[in-house]
């Protein structure tokens, strides 16, 4: 099943013409019910496109528009205009070393990010930003929330193909739409909100390959990686915190780059939290009463029946910035 948002699924059901919003919600809830609970409301929603004979993807063997490409996906051919090429970086894997190479790829639709991993990325030696790829036989995966592009090993790009244009392209989502807590459902992407942080926990600390950045295993001091074997970790953490803004509370969820922002801390100063966890109590005490302005995704925790909002992007709420809103509002 490829992973589609709840919001964008409900509502490309609706567009169907089959049913309407209102008809979906309650035949959601009644499938959950029938089924005992024991399926999410994507899974009821999937259940039911299928019983109702709607197409929710196009075919992997046409060529898809960024937008319509979804982790799970495999065998997906695509075109876009080069958005930013990244650094290649290399990393130690086991006793031989790798690399890693990653771009934005965008067309009139979207932007994503397309990965190439070791000798895939000799092909990105003469691709720079502005020029048109076409990209063949990739599959995708979902990251943190998001998805992206890998080239398979049968992968190719085509680089400036004749007669191949892309005129605009349409940024990934850098505008977000202030909301109040309460109003969040699940499923949302491009939300904005304020909150005073009432609760803290502590960072949850973690290795995740160097390579591919999933968890690894750890036995008598050597790292496993399940795709690439043994590997030299990379340290990484996640930390959760609650924020209230009057309408209600809710968790957020604040991932390595995220964290490291919220806190404004590095790497190298998160390690000593690993080591000493009595050290992190000043940082939590710090935190109360603060003020944030988040923006990210709206989610549904189904093992703990709750909303989270995972975080994309974490500022220090400005008090001016504020008022001025409200006047506007006014």
């Amino acid at each position: 099943m490829y992973k589609i948002p709840l919001s964008e699924l409900k509502q490309k059901i609706a567009e169907s013409g089959k049913i309407s919003a209102t008809e979906l919600e309650i035949k959601i809830k009644s499938k959950i019910s029938e089924l005992s609970g024991l399926i999410s409301e994507e899974g009821a929603a999937h259940i039911i496109a299928n019983e109702l004979g709607i197409q929710l993807t196009q075919s992997t063997e046409e060529k898809l528009k960024i937008k319509d490409i979804y982790a799970g996906m495999k065998s997906v051919t695509t075109v876009g205009k080069v958005v930013r090429k990244f650094e290649t970086r290399e990393f130690a894997k086991g006793e031989s070393m790798g690399k890693v190479c990653s771009l934005v790829l965008g067309d009139e639709t979207s932007t994503i990010r397309v990965v190439f991993w070791n000798e895939q990325v000799d092909l990105l030696e003469q691709v720079n930003e502005h020029d048109i790829l076409i990209i063949k036989n990739a599959y995708v995966r979902e990251n943190k929330g998001g998805k992206e592009v890998h080239l398979g090993n049968n992968g190719e790009i085509e680089v400036n193909p004749e007669g191949v244009v892309i005129e605009n392209v349409r940024q990934a989502m850098t505008t977000f739409a202030r909301k109040s807590i309460e109003e969040l459902q699940g499923g949302e992407e491009g939300v904005e909100i304020l909150g005073t942080v009432v609760q803290v926990f502590d960072p949850r600390f973690f290795e995740v390959c160097s390579e591919c950045n999933k968890r690894v295993r750890e036995s008598a001091g050597a790292y496993t990686c399940e795709t690439h074997g043994e590997v030299k970790p990379l340290l990484s953490y996640v930390m959760n915190l609650v924020v209230d803004d009057g309408t209600g509370n809710i968790r957020g969820i604040f991932w390595k780059n995220q964290t490291n922002n919220l806190l404004n801390k590095e790497e190298t100063d998160m390690g000593v939290y690993k080591e000493n966890p009595a050290k992190f109590e000043e940082v939590k005490t710090s935190l109360f009463g603060e003020q944030f302005k988040l923006m990210g995704r709206v989610k549904m925790n189904d093992m703990f029946n709750r909303l989270e909002f995972n975080v994309q992007m974490v500022e220090k709420a400005d008090a001016q910035e504020e008022i001025a809103r409200l006047e506007k509002v006014e």
